[in-house]
Protein backbone atom coordinates (compact mmCIF):
# COMPACT_ATOMS: atom_id res chain seq x y z
CA UNK A 1 0.00 0.00 0.00
CA UNK A 2 1.53 3.33 -1.18
CA UNK A 3 2.02 6.20 1.17
CA UNK A 4 0.10 9.57 1.04
CA UNK A 5 2.59 11.03 -1.28
CA UNK A 6 2.15 8.05 -3.60
CA UNK A 7 5.38 6.35 -2.42
CA UNK A 8 5.33 2.76 -2.09
CA UNK A 9 6.40 1.17 1.70
CA UNK A 10 9.57 -0.76 1.46
CA UNK A 11 11.11 -3.68 3.44
CA UNK A 12 14.64 -5.34 2.59
CA UNK A 13 16.69 -7.64 4.12
CA UNK A 14 20.94 -6.71 3.63
CA UNK A 15 21.02 -10.20 1.82
CA UNK A 16 18.45 -9.60 -0.43
CA UNK A 17 19.83 -5.75 -1.53
CA UNK A 18 21.66 -4.67 -4.43
CA UNK A 19 25.52 -4.83 -3.98
CA UNK A 20 27.90 -2.60 -6.07
CA UNK A 21 31.60 -1.57 -5.57
CA UNK A 22 31.83 2.15 -4.20
CA UNK A 23 34.10 4.46 -3.57
CA UNK A 24 34.31 3.11 -0.22
CA UNK A 25 34.47 -0.50 -0.28
CA UNK A 26 31.38 -2.91 -1.44
CA UNK A 27 27.85 -1.18 -0.74
CA UNK A 28 24.84 -3.45 0.40
CA UNK A 29 22.01 -0.48 -1.10
CA UNK A 30 19.16 -0.94 1.23
CA UNK A 31 17.58 2.02 0.12
CA UNK A 32 18.15 4.32 -2.71
CA UNK A 33 17.02 6.31 -5.42
CA UNK A 34 16.52 3.25 -7.91
CA UNK A 35 13.58 1.97 -5.52
CA UNK A 36 11.72 4.87 -5.60
CA UNK A 37 11.95 8.20 -7.34
CA UNK A 38 10.79 10.28 -4.35
CA UNK A 39 13.18 8.63 -2.31
CA UNK A 40 13.96 11.36 0.14
CA UNK A 41 17.41 9.76 1.68
CA UNK A 42 19.48 6.66 1.00
CA UNK A 43 20.54 3.94 2.90
CA UNK A 44 23.74 1.29 2.40
CA UNK A 45 25.61 -0.80 4.35
CA UNK A 46 29.48 -0.27 3.30
CA UNK A 47 31.89 -2.85 4.05
CA UNK A 48 34.82 0.12 4.01
CA UNK A 49 37.95 -1.14 3.09
CA UNK A 50 40.26 1.43 1.20
CA UNK A 51 37.99 4.72 1.12
CA UNK A 52 39.37 7.23 -1.57
CA UNK A 53 39.01 10.83 -0.30
CA UNK A 54 35.79 12.35 -1.78
CA UNK A 55 33.58 15.04 -1.53
CA UNK A 56 30.01 15.70 -2.01
CA UNK A 57 28.34 19.46 -2.94
CA UNK A 58 24.95 18.60 -1.93
CA UNK A 59 24.61 15.15 0.29
CA UNK A 60 24.82 15.12 3.96
CA UNK A 61 26.36 11.91 5.18
CA UNK A 62 25.84 10.03 8.76
CA UNK A 63 27.55 6.84 9.47
CA UNK A 64 27.38 4.50 11.88
CA UNK A 65 30.08 1.83 12.55
CA UNK A 66 28.20 -1.60 13.03
CA UNK A 67 31.64 -3.50 13.20
CA UNK A 68 35.56 -2.96 13.21
CA UNK A 69 37.73 -0.23 13.85
CA UNK A 70 39.50 2.26 11.84
CA UNK A 71 40.18 6.22 11.17
CA UNK A 72 37.94 8.89 9.01
CA UNK A 73 39.68 11.52 7.51
CA UNK A 74 37.45 14.88 7.44
CA UNK A 75 39.13 17.76 5.87
CA UNK A 76 42.43 16.19 6.89
CA UNK A 77 41.69 15.55 10.52
CA UNK A 78 42.36 11.96 11.23
CA UNK A 79 39.50 10.88 14.08
CA UNK A 80 39.44 7.15 15.47
CA UNK A 81 36.53 5.19 15.04
CA UNK A 82 34.94 1.94 16.06
CA UNK A 83 31.93 0.23 16.69
CA UNK A 84 29.68 2.59 18.00
CA UNK A 85 30.92 5.59 16.59
CA UNK A 86 28.52 7.89 14.40
CA UNK A 87 29.74 10.37 12.19
CA UNK A 88 28.20 13.44 10.03
CA UNK A 89 29.77 14.87 7.38
CA UNK A 90 27.88 17.91 5.67
CA UNK A 91 28.26 18.66 2.20
CA UNK A 92 31.63 20.25 0.71
CA UNK A 93 34.12 18.11 3.56
CA UNK A 94 36.45 15.70 2.01
CA UNK A 95 36.28 12.86 3.42
CA UNK A 96 37.43 8.69 3.45
CA UNK A 97 38.10 6.06 5.96
CA UNK A 98 40.89 3.98 7.14
CA UNK A 99 40.99 0.73 8.38
CA UNK A 100 37.98 -2.35 7.95
CA UNK A 101 34.65 -1.54 9.34
CA UNK A 102 31.27 -2.61 8.38
CA UNK A 103 28.97 0.80 8.32
CA UNK A 104 25.27 1.89 8.06
CA UNK A 105 25.87 5.07 6.26
CA UNK A 106 22.65 7.43 5.55
CA UNK A 107 22.58 9.90 2.95
CA UNK A 108 20.11 13.25 2.20
CA UNK A 109 19.29 13.57 -0.12
CA UNK A 110 19.65 10.66 -2.01
CA UNK A 111 22.83 10.89 -3.52
CA UNK A 112 23.17 11.27 -7.45
CA UNK A 113 26.45 10.24 -9.49
CA UNK A 114 26.73 13.71 -10.24
CA UNK A 115 27.42 14.86 -6.77
CA UNK A 116 30.61 12.51 -5.99
CA UNK A 117 33.51 15.05 -6.44
CA UNK A 118 37.17 14.10 -5.73
CA UNK A 119 39.96 16.77 -4.35
CA UNK A 120 42.62 17.92 -7.38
Amino acid sequence: MPALNGAPVLVRHEADAPKERSTCGWRHMLISRQDHDSTAAWVHVVDIDGAKLHYHKAATEIYYVLEGEGSILLDGEEHEIRRGSVVHIPPGVVHGARGRMRVLVAGIPDMSDGDLFFPE
